[in-house]
């Protein structure tokens, strides 16, 4: 899969979360599309040729950095994770 084919594919997830999610779920898919999209942003500003692995590395960078700031509770963290595992897996 190529990059845009992935952000594309990324894009429709969170976007289709909204019809099915739990309120947790869509602050959680809220909370990390901001993260995907300003790696993805920042990309494009940068004129960053990426690969997928490169673009889910900045995603996890910046999540890290968010937990360890304390920005989400336990429960919050786990759900996070589990959506962003969900859209690693749009990528094979």
């Amino acid at each position: 899969m190529i990059l845009v084919s992935y952000i594309d594919a990324a894009q429709q997830y969170f976007d289709d979360l909204v019809d099915k999610a739990t309120d947790d779920e869509l602050f959680a898919g809220g909370y990390l599309r901001g993260h995907f999209d300003l790696a993805v942003g920042y990309a494009q500003v940068e004129e960053l040729n990426l690969s997928i692995d490169e673009l889910n590395n900045q995603v996890e960078s910046s999540l890290v950095k968010a937990y360890r700031n304390g920005e989400l509770n336990e429960e919050d963290k786990e759900l996070v994770v589990r959506l962003w595992d969900e859209v690693k897996a749009l990528a094979v």
